[in-house]
């Protein structure tokens, strides 16, 4: 991943509130495109200019190839506002980043995050790494990417509440790992989707913890079809379990995991 510069530049007299608006909202639809990671973005003002450094997922993630409608329209809201296109400079890589994933078409992919993690939470089913929400079809649209990223929002939430010991725990566990829950229902929505336009196997990763024992949680089926899905050797020293035909991937409880 790479860190950008970029500085807006005024070119007529202007409202500091109209340039924060359009600033803003330009940052929010490449955000909501996958073009930028994260969700705070400080904008640092001086007299005629503005300036904020924001992490992409690659050195060319703001080509303007990549800009959605939304995108489009965001920039003709920054001339609106007496704005210039803002000017990007590369700083560098980021040392805290993955790196993204080399094949946007892999064999299969996981909708997979943590706590952790500002990446795609789209991964390439061969290496793990992350792949570019804009890196998907033109069909798939600004507004699914922002329900892939709104849905990352809430497990990563989630997945935070837990870590903590939250008084919630036992709710947030059940809908980050059971397919009666909210959540997976809103993430295996997505999974088709983004399959159904991709044509790449999409899978849904149940979060799991706690258990009776370790050769209980081994013997654990499949919660969709009842099948067996235990993995003969554990995939990313994450996954144990691997359902192809309800395109479900889980791993042992963290309990019990060595």
């Amino acid at each position: 991943m790479f860190i950008k510069e970029l500085k807006f530049e005024c070119y007529q007299n202007t409202q500091y509130a109209t340039v924060e608006r359009a600033i803003n909202n330009y940052l929010d639809m490449l955000r909501y495109n996958g073009q930028i990671l994260g969700r705070e973005f400080p904008i640092a003002m001086f007299s005629g200019w503005f300036v904020t450094r924001l992490v992409c997922p690659e050195e060319n993630s703001l080509n303007e190839l990549f800009n959605s409608p939304q995108v489009k329209q965001a920039l003709d809201r920054l001339t609106e506002a007496g704005l210039l296109a803002p000017k990007i400079k590369t700083i560098g890589e980021d040392l805290n980043s993955l790196e993204c994933a080399q094949n946007f078409q892999p064999s299969w992919q996981i909708l997979y995050t943590t706590f952790l993690d500002t990446c795609s939470p789209l991964r390439c089913g061969e290496t793990l790494a992350p792949i570019p929400l804009y890196r998907t079809p033109q069909a798939i649209s600004n507004g699914d990417r922002k329900s892939v990223l709104k849905w990352q929002e809430e497990w990563v939430n989630c997945d935070e509440l837990q870590m903590n010991g939250s008084a919630v725990s036992a709710f947030i566990l059940k809908e980050m790992g059971d397919i009666d829950s909210k959540l997976f229902y809103q993430g295996f929505n997505l999974c088709q989707r983004i399959e159904q336009i991709t044509q790449v196997p999409t899978y849904y990763y149940l979060y799991r913890v706690a258990g009776k024992s370790l050769q209980a949680e081994q013997e654990r089926k499949c919660p969709g079809c009842g099948g067996e899905w235990k993995l003969p050797a554990p995939l990313f020293d994450i996954f144990d379990f691997k359902c192809d035909g309800c395109q479900l991937v889980s791993n042992l409880s963290w309990d019990f995991k060595k």
